[in-house]
């Protein structure tokens, strides 16, 4: 059994990193509920971002808009969302396994696959795989639709779409379902209005004014940058949520092995008086003999 001088060290040690994991539970739980609310006040606006792209995209005039137009797909472009920093509980993990069937079935299918990463982990997993194409990789981004390093991610999805360079844009994210349900999935941007289900039959009646191509040119690339930012606050706010987890589980973890070394501690050290005492009856026994 361990010394009653080495367990108080092991447990002053457990309650330090438990003062540190209840800190960081506190910032996610934080920064989790900021984001939350963020993803929430935006969800129904990408929702009828949406449902206007889909039903534009019904339209005549969008079955030749450089944004909805529907090709063979032989090249792909991915971008997965991750996080910078890790002990976020399987928020990594998830998108990493999801990414790399991805890549399994595009090599299967004869795909060429791009990639751009957003978070470190994402471009430090990407940059390990022999079948991964990394074309852009950026750290720390902003919750803003408007920051120098989303428009440039959004820019290089569309312009690569309309290029013919890729024939599909995907993105790889975690759907915030609610603080206790998180979800990882894969969503097509790019041809735009695609796999939307949602009732849109009075839009399908709609008159255009001034006309429906002009419509497509003014909104398509904002509808489109809507999107692709929803996917990037669902997974802000999953992260946090999923790292708010982690570190409440670490702290409750630390709680109970401070609670076992202590017992522990304190069997050894009754054992040592119990040792002690014996000694010195043993002692007295042998002076008065």
């Amino acid at each position: 059994m361990a010394s009653v001088q080495v367990l108080r060290q092991r447990i002053r040690s457990v309650k330090n990193t438990k003062q540190i994991t209840k800190a960081m539970q506190l910032v996610a739980a934080s920064k989790m509920r900021r984001a939350q609310e963020t993803t929430k006040a935006s969800a129904p606006y990408s929702s009828s971002a949406r449902e206007l792209l889909a039903s534009i995209g019904r339209h005549q005039s969008a079955k030749h808009h450089p944004l909805f137009m529907k090709r063979t797909i032989k090249n792909r472009l991915i971008i997965v969302i991750a996080s910078d920093k890790g002990l976020a509980g399987a928020y990594n993990a998830n998108i990493m396994k999801l990414y790399a069937e991805q890549l399994i079935d595009d090599r299967r299918n004869g795909i060429d696959t791009q990639t751009i990463t957003i978070g470190r982990k994402a471009a430090q997993f990407a940059a390990r795989l022999k079948d991964s194409r990394v074309v852009g990789a950026y750290e720390e981004l902003p919750d803003n639709a408007d920051s120098p390093m989303f428009k440039a991610i959004l820019n290089s999805a569309v312009d690569k779409f309309v290029s013919r360079e890729v024939d599909a844009v995907d993105v790889i994210f975690t759907e915030f379902i609610s603080m206790a349900k998180q979800q990882v999935d894969v969503v097509r941007v790019l041809p735009a209005g695609l796999k939307f289900t949602d009732k849109t039959d009075d839009m399908d009646e709609a008159d255009y004014e001034p006309s429906a191509q002009e419509l497509l040119d003014a909104i398509a690339y904002r509808l489109v940058e809507a999107r692709i930012f929803q996917t990037l606050l669902e997974s802000r706010a999953s992260e946090h949520s999923m790292r708010m987890v982690a570190m409440k589980n670490a702290t409750d973890n630390a709680a109970d092995l401070i609670s076992d070394l202590t017992l522990v501690m304190n069997k050894s050290r009754q054992g040592a008086i119990t040792q002690e005492l014996a000694e010195i009856s043993g002692g007295v026994e042998a002076i008065n003999l």
